[in-house]
């Protein structure tokens, strides 16, 4: 719970300037237990807008009958994530970081085996740019926790990954007054500083939340900046009893984003025969052609209305406007046989792009009662649209590099000149209609919903519709135990024509998942249990009567990915609390026409497991420590397309400690310190794309933090 304290001046003055006249949000404590992965007897503070991921209602992720993680900020906290990348390494089903850990740019994961392309704040999508490097990313910092919904969920939030989806919860403002000041350094020269702070304006029906935050570091790559700065102050407004209005904003400006770019496999991840290889830090491009420039403002509002005690009506809708400069150099080798690593090839890009989107997203929900049955009602419409362009420039070959002994200094940028410059554009919009309706009978929860949608891309030539369901039911026996199942579909849009000028349909994901949620009646152990199986239908795949230089497709493709996954967690003493987590996944290409049928996709371990054990001390000499220690597996992959060779797994372990300085003295309540050790045995790991691109995982860091409340 937050703890009460004097109001900052500053915060309270920047907030009342926010405080539109006719913006408003009534707060309401909201107490949700955990059921899958995060500690128990967290208590979370919503805000009375809040909507779980799973529902898009206030009914508790224990009652739907589909596997659903998530992530408190307590937990973000003890690992101390930067990045939601890093919060989702101890969730089950999924595999993340794909462009490895020297890449802090994107948040890349994917769900069951299928990437996914964008992940979701307060329930709107973090619109981008499909395919280019601009996309919204938002910091731990404002982040209240992670709900991760496993399996096809288009019904409720229209095109997507079969595999699921990543829904973030931003902080929210709240009346009790409380400010938290941060500063930490540690590894790679890191220099960071925040503030989070909210309450009550004076005696009025506002509450506000301002967070902001400064960081610089160096990257893991040699000689490259990571350095970004972001506010995001939200005023809620309580117009009455029944009414609330939000208003939101989040800034973010990352004037040097790292590095983007991907390295041989050779001479990295496996010897080259050549001789010679690379070392994991070191920088192929050229400072004189590097730039990683990234800027994003999300603008929001949420409107929440009791209709009665049954029927209540949300709004949430965000503006987001964004646009990222970058300057780059890639290696240009494509034959493993033939790489000298003492002379890369090398070629100079650069690109331009921009993107403006909106969301709104209308939703009733109520409850009536019909044959003794209660229904819980949700209809919703939405509405969303991307417009965005982006340039693309190649200057062709520039100097090779010596990568035992690279020079980052001979590029003269004035003595390159474009050897093609292409320009891109996005004008794509979706209207979906939706419609849930939760019953129970008793123990047995029953689940149905549906969803029309229209996709349309003026760039790419779509006009697609498409119809999602999902049907579920799961039985609460008096023990704990919960078996549920469910069968869901989700869609994805499709560009182009066949051969025969026809336009593509949407690919189809098609899930039906059978499990058991368990949760004692203390609610000190949970588990979940699932076993799954998604199809991905309408795939492209090249088509078989193509003649030499043809290029046209059909879309006969399929992938199926099979698998198992276990979440528990156990308060195993009154100090001590375990989770563990495993998945099993069987993924195949099971029609294809370029002979990768019976392939296994890239980045899909078979096998990935973690475990993390939290301590808390609560006498004695050491009360106030709280130690955390976590060990995740991620088995091989596969290092391309075709299946020719293996990318390792990998085995990394975790270290997070925190400690209450009040316990030394009176006069330091309110303080905390923590030390973070991630990757403490410098494990070395990859993931690739194919054997010439392969990006470096995230190498061993360690930082400390102190943090005061007040």
């Amino acid at each position: 719970m937050q703890q009460q304290h004097s109001r900052s001046v500053l915060a309270l003055a920047i907030t009342t300037a926010l405080a539109f006249p006719n913006l408003a949000h009534a707060e309401e404590n909201q107490v949700t237990y955990d059921s899958d992965v995060t500690t128990l007897d967290t208590v979370t503070v919503l805000g009375q807008a809040y909507r779980n991921t799973a529902t898009k209602t206030a009914l508790l992720p224990e009652e739907t009958p589909q596997a659903i993680s998530t992530l408190d900020s307590a937990t973000l906290e003890i690992r101390d994530v930067k990045s939601v990348n890093e919060a989702l390494r101890y969730v089950s089903g999924v595999n993340t970081e794909l462009r490895g850990g020297s890449v802090k740019l994107y948040d890349t994961f994917n769900i069951r085996g299928f990437d996914v392309e964008k992940s979701y704040y307060d329930g709107l999508a973090l619109q981008h740019l499909t395919g280019w490097n601009l996309q919204p990313q938002i910091d731990p910092v404002a982040i209240e926790q992670i709900e991760v919904f496993k399996g096809p969920t288009s019904v409720l939030y229209g095109a997507m990954s079969p595999g699921g989806m990543v829904n973030i919860i931003a902080k929210a403002p709240q009346q009790e007054q409380n400010t938290e000041v941060s500063v930490s350094t540690g590894s790679h020269n890191l220099k960071e500083a925040s503030i989070d702070t909210t309450g009550q304006i004076g005696e009025s029906d506002f509450n506000y939340r301002l967070i902001a935050k400064a960081s610089e570091r160096n990257s893991q790559i040699s000689g490259i900046k990571e350095t970004r700065y972001l506010i995001a102050p939200s005023v809620d407004w309580n117009v009455s009893e029944d009414t609330l209005i939000n208003v939101n904003l989040y800034y973010q400006r990352d004037p040097s984003a790292g590095v983007n770019y991907a390295v041989p496999g050779v001479g990295t991840l496996y010897d080259n025969p050549n001789g010679g290889n690379l070392d994991q830090n070191t920088f192929l491009g050229d400072h004189n052609w590097h730039e990683m420039d990234r800027e994003f403002l999300l603008a929001g509002y949420k409107i929440n209305h009791n209709i009665n005690d049954r029927w209540t009506f949300l709004q949430n809708a965000r503006f987001m406007d964004a646009s990222l400069k970058q300057k780059n150099i890639a290696h240009a080798e494509n034959d493993p046989n033939k790489l000298d690593p003492s002379n890369i090839s090398r070629y100079a890009y650069s690109t331009d792009e921009s993107s403006q989107g909106f969301i709104i997203d209308n939703q009733l929900s109520g409850v009536i009662t019909l044959a003794d049955l209660e229904h819980n009602l949700l209809f919703g419409a939405d509405y969303q649209t991307l417009k965005g362009d982006s340039r693309y420039i190649n200057y062709g070959s520039v100097a090779s590099i010596d990568a035992n002994n690279p020079n980052n200094n001979q590029i003269n940028p004035d003595k390159l000149t474009p050897a093609s410059d292409t320009r891109y554009e996005v004008d794509s919009e979706q209207t979906g209609v939706y419609i849930q309706d939760q019953v129970r009978l008793d123990q047995l929860v029953l689940m149905a919903g549906g969803r029309f949608d229209n996709y349309k891309s003026n760039n790419s030539d779509i006009n697609q519709n498409n119809f999602s369901y999902r049907i579920g039911a799961l039985y609460e026996f008096a023990n704990g135990l919960s078996p549920f199942i469910n069968y869901a579909t989700s869609f994805e849009p499709v560009a182009g024509k066949d051969r025969s000028g026809n336009d593509f349909k949407p690919s189809e994901g098609k899930q039906i998942e059978a499990g058991v949620k368990y949760m004692s009646n203390d609610m000190s152990k949970t588990a979940t249990v699932s076993a799954f199986q998604i199809v991905k239908e309408n795939a492209l795949t090249a088509d078989p009567n193509n003649k030499p230089g043809d290029t046209f497709q059909v879309q006969t493709g399929e992938i199926t990915s099979k698998g198992i996954e276990f979440e528990g967690q156990i308060d195993a003493t009154d100090n001590v609390n375990l989770l563990v987590n495993y998945t099993y996944l069987d993924m195949k290409i099971t029609k294809d026409n370029t002979g990768l049928e019976g392939k296994t996709p890239i980045r899909t371990p078979k096998h990935s497991a973690s475990a993390w054990a939290t301590y808390n001390v609560y006498n004695g000499i050491l009360a106030g420590t709280t130690a955390g220690t976590g060990v995740r597996y991620v088995g091989e992959t596969h290092v391309d397309a075709a299946n020719t060779n293996m990318v390792p797994g990998y085995t990394v372990v975790d270290l997070g400690m925190q400690y209450d300085l009040g316990e030394l003295a009176p006069s330091l309540t309110g303080a905390r310190a923590s030390l973070t050790a991630k990757n403490l045995f410098n494990k070395e790991y990859y993931s690739c794309y194919n054997s010439m691109n392969c990006w470096v995982g995230a190498e061993r860091t360690v930082e400390a933090t102190v943090k005061y409340n007040f």
